[in-house]
Parts: structure tokens; C-alpha cells; sequence
């Protein structure tokens, strides 16, 4: 979606940013590594808001402060009017009142979004732990189980033959927060 939208309007993406960390925690290494990459007036392009952040709101406005202060600006396709970020005649400082009603606009926006994405991600939250709740009470619910099999090849990797916990996870395939666990 994100190279169909910059190619209908002439643009390239110049680098991709992915990661598998919860949009409700500010550190994030690749959001980190974006923002120090950055250069003054660069795009940040999302799909979504809720893609960028499901953090709370003080959280959120250390992050918005940061997208700030490198000096980037949000496209994000569910807010049309940040597509106008895209747009010289708007971007420009030759016409400083336009710009600073859209930038006022889309700073509304987005916090407003940035603000939805936490409420959908705390409802679907309580949503998770009342139908749990609901199973654990029908008695349809059973927790992880653990892997007996598994348990008992680290036990003897590190009683019996002693190894320590890195030689355990080489030896098992386990990572050694796994080992730890067990």
C-alpha cells in the first residue's frame, strides 16, 4: 500500500523500517534508528497510526516531540490531510499561514488518532481478558501447558551433563531466556 501510494504521486521511499515490537513501548530500536537517519522536512510514511504508536498519551508526546525536534513530517494514509505534506506548494515557507493551518490540522489529527489506537488497544485488551475470564469459568480455558519434553532435555543438558546455560542453548536450539525459564 505504502509504495503503491508514493508511486501514484511521483515520490520514492527511501528506506524501510520494520519491527516486531508493541506500539505501546516508546524505546524501540528501529523507531530510534529511523529518527537518528532522518534529514530535516524527511517523510515519515505510515499505513496507519496505530503502525507508528498504541502509546499512552505522555508517552506519545515525548515521541511526537522527538518526530518534531528531526525535523520530520507524518504522512500516514489514514489522515488525507497529512498527504498534503507531500506537497511543495504547502511545505514550502514561501506561504508560512497555509502551512502552519495544515501543520495545525494534521497535529490535531494524528494526536487524535495516536489517542484512538491506545483506547482500541486497551478495549481489545479487557475484551481478551473478559473471554478469557469467560473460558477459565466454563472450564473451556487451559493456560500454556508446558513442554515436558522439552523441560526435561534442559534439565539433563544442565544437571547431568553440567553444561552452563549458553552451551545448554547451543545445544538445545532454546534461546537462554528460554533455558532460564525452564
Amino acid at each position: 500500500m505504502l509504495e503503491q501510494f508514493v508511486q501514484e504521486r511521483g515520490f520514492k521511499i527511501a528506506s524501510y523500517y520494520r519491527e516486531n515490537i508493541s506500539g505501546t513501548k516508546l524505546d524501540r530500536l528501529e523507531l530510534r534508528r529511523l529518527l537518528m537517519d532522518s534529514h530535516h522536512n524527511d517523510i515519515l510514511l505510515v499505513e496507519q497510526i496505530d503502525r507508528l504508536t498504541h502509546l499512552i498519551n505522555s508517552d506519545w508526546m515525548t515521541l511526537k516531540k522527538q518526530i518534531e525536534q528531526h525535523e520530520l513530517r507524518v504522512v500516514s494514509l489514514d489522515v488525507p490531510t497529512s498527504w498534503l505534506a507531500l506537497s511543495e506548494k504547502v511545505s514550502s515557507p514561501t506561504d508560512p499561514i497555509t502551512r502552519a493551518v495544515i501543520t495545525a490540522i494534521n497535529s490535531m489529527l494524528i494526536d487524535l488518532m495516536a489517542a484512538m489506537s491506545h483506547k482500541d488497544w486497551l478495549s481489545r485488551r479487557q475484551r481478551q481478558k473478559q473471554g478469557i475470564e469467560r473460558a477459565h469459568s466454563l472450564g473451556k480455558y487451559r493456560d500454556k501447558q508446558a513442554d515436558h519434553e522439552r523441560h526435561q532435555k534442559v534439565l539433563y543438558y544442565r544437571q547431568v551433563m553440567k553444561l552452563s546455560i549458553r552451551e545448554t542453548a547451543e545445544a538445545t536450539g532454546y534461546s537462554c531466556s528460554q533455558i532460564r525459564r525452564i
